[in-house]
């Protein structure tokens, strides 16, 4: 695990010194450190400047980059793990090709020089890397097929320059950084900015699955591999699929333990961390698993991480917490994100990667199930509200709705009132949009008296653009199929990944992902939907593959994730910030928001009169990103 960065300048009117290109990049790669704290390294060859900072996992002592091959033809820098690199160096070693090394990076530049894109079909792991051909001054670079890692781009005035992070590539003077308002809209709808835009104006993310050429001047971006659609009923039964569920996922599991250096589980008790663990467990002696609690009952599932580390006897390490104390490390977080994105979670996120890192340097984790296996609520929702769509108008208007508005507010963990009307809102709305209004903060009709101008992003349509393309490329006539397809492209991409490689990042820790693992992934895809929702089980084939090596109490406790108490916090711990960058003086010297709409917000929320939890901590998490960063904002 690694930060990457560089740039190749054009050629036309000569090239700046060497130590000025060199300040530059070592800028660049010193604002990765924490991304790799245990390296550094430099390529310059022609117009091409490649950086890197390492966090050593694999061939410790040899594996250090920027890396070229043994007949000097290409230059890589990488992030990331290649995990079946033994095979194919045997592959290539079996060719004629020659290593130097034990790394799995040599495998990529392999690849390239043998296959060109081709070669992407062969790497399994999780990567983004950036590799210089001499021979046609050709720049490559690639994302892994789930975008795990991350990949920031931009080309200005002929100068192409590439990062792990934002960060990074404002180092460089001679690029531009400014925000449009657009993109705030889409921020305030999302809480991210949807890939491949990000929130500065001609600087994008590449795409998961996708690999990009810049020669002569010009880029040029292809997708290599997509999620497959379903396919039609498996012939084998649901214990024969159960069994290879489970082959494939150990199997998974098994490519995740290369390493050099310790590794753990992030183990939260759910169905995902859990499976994890318990397959590791039985493949590696006394396994090290990581798990935080929350002081306060309603937030706290910690009892479920202990039941699954006692079950296979690992080394369990916990730390309790309060959440209301965890409230005073939002500014520090946010300020550290180079770009805004008001997942809640983010902070015992945070807390556990670094209790983590404490101990080990790779931790295998959970994520992909509740997309891939349509473990979140909003799929049976999406069902039950084309049901309830059925109903008779009067059924709907005169009996459902009227009561909804009886029911009670709430500033705890589930807020019955907020519930119902978010639920209505998403069931009116098309099917393409009908989770993402679920998941909005802020729909179009919202942000209609939001902005001190108006958007130019007002209609739904203009707004959630990115989530009707999504939800219109699968191959598919199976909708469930199409929503899932949007949670892994968008939510899971942009909100879940995003969290835990930051987070992790920050303490320089890599998180491994078995259940995204290729084999595991395209196995999942391809079963119909009610393999994954059977009526109100989610997750189904998962559970049913897995009931075996988990307790009953896991496999039947509801979902619940990294949950703080956001609405309290408004209202009590973080209220100077809100006070203070949410005031009608702070926003009218500022000039973006309208104060009326958002001080009165401000204002429900405290007294009760609403819950705009939501809608507020993504309007602060944006202000205090703004305040740290200070980016040009443009109309």
């Amino acid at each position: 695990m690694c930060g990457i960065a560089g740039f190749v300048l054009p050629e036309a009117k000569g090239l700046p010194p060497r130590e000025e290109r060199q300040a530059w990049l070592a800028a660049m790669t010193t604002a990765l450190a924490h991304r790799g704290p245990d390296g550094e390294g430099f390529a310059f060859d022609g117009p091409a400047a490649l950086g890197h900072r390492r966090l050593p996992i694999i061939d410790l002592a040899a594996g250090a980059q920027p890396m070229r091959d043994a007949d000097d033809r290409a230059v890589v820098t990488f992030n990331g793990e290649i995990y079946n690199y033994r095979e194919l160096k045997a592959r290539f070693a079996a060719d004629g090709f020659s290593f130097r090394t034990n790394s799995d990076t040599e495998a990529i530049l392999a690849a390239w020089l043998t296959r060109g894109e081709a070669g992407l079909d062969l790497l399994e792991g999780m990567f983004a890397f950036a590799l210089w051909d001499k021979a046609s001054r050709t720049l490559f670079a690639a994302r892994d097929r789930f975008g795990k890692k991350p990949l920031y781009y931009t080309l200005q005035s002929g100068v192409f320059a590439f990062a792990s992070e934002l960060t990074a590539l404002r180092q460089l003077p001679f690029l531009r950084f400014e925000t449009p308002l657009a993109t705030l809209a889409r921020f305030a709808a999302y809480e991210y900015v949807p890939t491949p835009e990000t929130i500065y104006k001609n600087v994008f993310k590449l795409k998961p699955g996708h690999f990009l050429l810049f020669r002569d001047g010009a880029i040029t971006e292809a997708p290599y591999w997509d999620m497959p659609a379903p396919g039609p009923e498996p012939k084998a039964s649901e214990a024969e699929l159960c069994d290879e569920l489970r082959l494939r996922l150990a199997q998974a599991v098994k490519r995740r333990l290369v390493a050099d250096v310790p590794l753990g589980v992030f183990l939260s008790g759910g169905v995902d961390s859990s499976t994890v663990a318990a397959l590791m467990a039985g493949m590696a002696p006394r396994i090290k698993t990581f798990s935080i609690g929350f002081s306060e009952a309603s937030y706290d599932e910690s009892r479920y991480a202990r039941m699954i580390a006692s079950r296979y006897a690992t080394d369990h390490h916990e730390r309790i917490l309060s959440a209301d104390a965890c409230g005073a490390l939002l500014p520090e977080i946010v300020a550290r994100q180079d770009e805004p994105m008001a997942d809640p979670s983010v902070v015992p996120t945070y807390l556990l990667s670094q209790v983590t890192r404490e101990n080990v340097t790779v931790a295998l984790g959970g994520d992909g199930p509740d997309e891939l296996f349509y473990g979140y609520e909003y799929f049976p929702a999406f069902v039950l509200a084309a049901r309830y769509n059925r109903l008779p108008d009067l059924v709907r208007h005169r009996l459902v709705e009227p009561l909804t508005r009886l029911l009670p507010q709430s500033a705890g963990y589930v807020n019955p009132r907020f519930v119902a009307d978010t639920f209505l809102a998403g069931a009116r709305a098309p099917q393409w949009l009908r989770v993402q209004t679920w998941l909005a903060a802020f729909s179009a009709e919202a942000q209609a008296k939001l902005w001190r101008e108006p958007s130019s992003l007002a209609a739904p349509e203009a707004l959630f653009a990115p989530t009707k393309t999504l939800f219109d490329t699968p191959d598919t006539r199976d909708p469930l199929a199409r929503v899932g397809y949007v949670f892994a492209r968008q939510y899971m991409l942009d909100y879940i990944l995003v969290k835990v490689d930051r987070c992790a990042m920050m303490h320089s820790l890599e998180g491994r992902a078995p259940f995204l693992d290729r084999d595991v992934a395209e196995f999942i895809c391809r079963l119909p939907s009610r393999y994954k929702l059977r009526g109100a089980r989610r997750k189904y084939l998962l559970k049913k593959a897995v009931a075996g090596i988990l307790p009953k109490e896991i496999l039947s406790r509801g979902k619940r994730g990294f949950l703080i108490p956001t609405a309290a916090w408004l209202r009590g711990r973080l209220r100077p910030q809100v006070d203070e960058l949410l005031g009608e003086r702070y926003l009218k010297a500022q000039g973006i928001f309208d104060p009326k709409t958002v001080t009165g917000l401000v204002t429900e929320h405290a007294t009760g009169a609403a819950d705009h939890r939501k809608k507020l901590w993504t309007l602060l998490v944006l202000q205090l990103w703004l305040a740290q960063h200070k980016p040009s904002i443009i109309a």
